[in-house]
């Protein structure tokens, strides 16, 4: 059972991981979205679309999970190794890691690109991009773990 206890282990992580630095990410924007806000409550929607940003990686994090507990689906649990463990868990890591520290500094570029829209609210669409750009690590992460999940072979 150290094996599943290893899988598991692997796809809680991928989840906490990557949920804490959304969390973190978008408490970050959420302040700088705030201060604007009570000078111009009208920007609310557009700072929210920064705010909402960062919280991505939460949801890669997530389908780390599924995926994970997807592949237990007809094995026999009591049967899976340390070394199946081991690989499933390492699978995992990247969508946690890379979501954890990518949501953290996706929140501060989103929090910076709250300064864009105080100021010139039409450009918005530049400080989104900037936030996007630190997005893509974080799917490279999704992807990452999908791919090597796919590869680790159970029972």
């Amino acid at each position: 059972m150290i094996g599943l206890s290893l899988v598991l282990l692997g796809a809680s992580l991928s989840v906490f991981l990557a949920a804490s630095g959304s969390a973190i990410g978008c408490g970050i924007v959420g302040r700088s979205a705030a201060g604007v806000t009570v000078e111009d409550p009208g920007k609310f929607g557009l700072l929210f679309l920064l705010q909402a940003l960062p919280g991505t990686q939460g949801f890669y994090g997530l389908v780390g999970l599924f995926l994970t507990l997807q592949k237990l689906n007809n094995v026999d649990v009591a049967k899976i190794t340390i070394e199946q463990g081991m690989q499933i868990a390492f699978a995992c890591m990247p969508v946690g890691i890379i979501g954890l520290i990518s949501a953290i500094h996706q929140g501060l570029v989103c929090a910076s690109g709250c300064s864009i829209v105080a100021k010139r609210p039409e450009e918005i669409g530049k400080a989104f991009i900037y936030g996007v750009m630190v997005e893509t690590y974080a799917i490279l992460g999704l992807i990452s773990t999908v791919l090597l999940l796919g590869n680790v072979k159970l029972g």
